[in-house]
């Protein structure tokens, strides 16, 4: 355990005027998981991409077992033994896992590939690991989880010995995140060595032997295995003492906002449908739905945003019934969405931080002239500034390009878009995932300021204790329907974990 097999001596990686990193130094050993920890923003994802040759350090060193190494590119990274998981998996979904995998790169450079011996390493590359692999499977018929692990797959054929895992538990439900952590112990009992970034404070104290936090693009402290507790380390990653949010739960019997009844699509589909969906959205309280990822959660999120047109059932918003469903009409009538995928559904990550926040206002008369054929950059630069800091959105300038920032400022980004529409209902989707504590708790303090303001929120979450945390009742979904509805000010926990389990039982209230 004491040899180390990576060493980055005072990194620094600047963009411009911009420091991402200032003078960084980490050593991993081997065998060993070394979990980065910080916000969002605070240098983590820029220091793994200059270890990966995605990005050139603007200063410092690099050696692995002892040797320095230059890596101006990816292949050199791979040469390295060094292999990356990214949060957004890097697999053509139209192509098999085994193509995936050597897509790039072949054993040799012969003209035609040994597809029986590349096939017969893989699988036995994946039962040592217990990956649970087909190599003849498509990606786009393999789970989340699965895809996660085709990643893990494709850098341990590349002869990896230092596998960076970036925000892999985001994605994935509980179970499949037991299964990855089962996983990363036999690649570091077989010697290998893992880079863990992570925000969920729990799962990093499991499975880290030691944990370097990073704020403001510094390396501020680092902890061996049992010397901090969780309280302590989200001190650290926020620079200030973190005090657990308690929000107070709305008790809300009339002012329907939105209402689903009878609602179904797709309903032969457990996964991807809705069976017979019946809920209201009061004025003025969140209404939480809870549930393991894949039960028609999303499907739900699009009716509610007139994406998607119901089979059978009714759709009212503020008492009117929906007759023509598309996301310009709910717009309109005043519905707000924080999509599940932030990267592909709520932004455009080749425009700045200014045009995608006026995404959905660029017909204002504040924002349009000679009669809405140009934008006016001055007044769209001087609200997306005043939103700046109002949202506490951290870029380089508001000039900057969206795509370039954290996944929190992105977040942060939609989330200003959104509720600066002074929406009727807002549905969020997922709002924290992937987001550290600080980020985090911004986000839920802006949902419960916009609750106050008498906006009607549809929180639909897979993380139960977020759902617990913030809404007034709790709707439990399974395979498509309704378990039952609860309230959120006692919830009964055991009966809503039942309910997500596919156990119905009477609903408390």
């Amino acid at each position: 355990m004491n040899e180390n097999v990576l060493q980055m001596k005072n990194i620094t990686k600047k963009f411009g005027t911009f420091t991402a990193n200032d003078n960084i130094s980490i050593s991993l050993r081997k065998g060993e998981v070394l979990t980065l920890l910080g916000e969002n923003g605070a240098g983590k994802s820029t220091l793994m991409n200059v270890l990966c040759g995605l990005y050139k350090a603007t200063g410092g060193s690099i050696f692995i077992k002892g040797e320095k190494v230059k890596i101006s590119s990816p292949k050199d990274s791979t040469g390295y033994g060094i292999g990356m998981v990214h949060q957004h998996f890097m697999l053509v979904e139209a192509l098999t896992v085994l193509e995936n995998i050597i897509l790039g790169k072949t054993e040799d450079r012969a003209l035609f590939i040994d597809r029986k011996g590349t096939k017969e390493k893989i699988e036995e590359l994946s039962a040592k690991y217990g990956l649970g692999i087909d190599p003849d499977r498509k990606i786009n018929q393999l789970s989340v989880g699965e895809q996660q692990r085709v990643e893990i797959l494709k850098a341990l054929w590349r002869n990896a010995e230092i596998l960076i895992l970036d925000e892999p538990t985001a994605v994935l439900t509980d179970e499949e995140a037991t299964g990855l952590f089962e996983i990363i112990e036999k690649l570091t009992g077989d010697g290998k060595s893992v880079i863990f970034i992570s925000h969920k404070m729990k799962e990093v104290l499991n499975i880290s032997d030691r944990i370097a936090v990073l704020r403001a693009g510094k390396l501020v402290s680092e902890f061996k295995r049992g010397e901090a507790d969780g309280s302590t380390l989200a001190d650290l990653m926020v620079g200030r003492h973190m005090v657990e949010s308690e929000y107070s739960k709305m008790d809300i019997d009339d002012g329907v906002v939105f209402s689903a009844r009878n609602i179904s699509y797709n309903k032969e589909s457990k996964h991807s449908g809705l069976n017979n969906v019946s809920i209201d959205v009061r004025k003025g309280e969140i209404l939480g739905i809870a549930g393991v990822d894949g039960n028609g959660q999303s499907e739900l999120a699009q009716l509610a945003t007139g994406l998607l047109d119901p089979d059978e059932g009714e759709i009212f918003l503020k008492g009117e019934k929906v007759t023509t469903f598309s996301a310009k009409r709910f717009i309109d009538s005043g519905v707000s969405h924080v999509p599940e995928y932030r990267n592909k559904m709520g932004l455009i990550g080749d425009m700045s931080v200014t045009s995608n926040l006026i995404l959905k206002s660029e017909e204002d008369p504040k924002f349009a002239k000679y009669g809405g054929w140009m934008t006016d950059a001055k007044s769209a630069r001087g609200y997306a500034e005043e939103q700046k800091e109002r949202f506490d959105i951290r870029c380089s300038s508001v000039d900057q390009d969206t795509g370039e920032l954290s996944g929190g400022n992105q977040q942060k980004v939609i989330l200003a878009r959104e509720l600066s529409l002074t929406p009727d209902l807002l549905v969020a989707a997922h709002p924290i995932r992937g987001l550290d504590v600080g980020a985090a708790q911004f986000i839920h303090d802006q949902m419960i300021s916009a609750r106050e303001r008498g906006c009607a929120i549809l929180l639909i979450s897979t993380d139960l204790s977020e759902v617990l945390l913030m809404a007034d009742r709790i709707a439990v979904m399974y395979e498509g329907s309704i378990m039952g509805i609860y309230d959120g000010q006692k919830p009964p926990t055991s009966e809503i974990s039942q309910a997500m389990a596919g156990k119905v039982q009477e609903p408390s209230a």
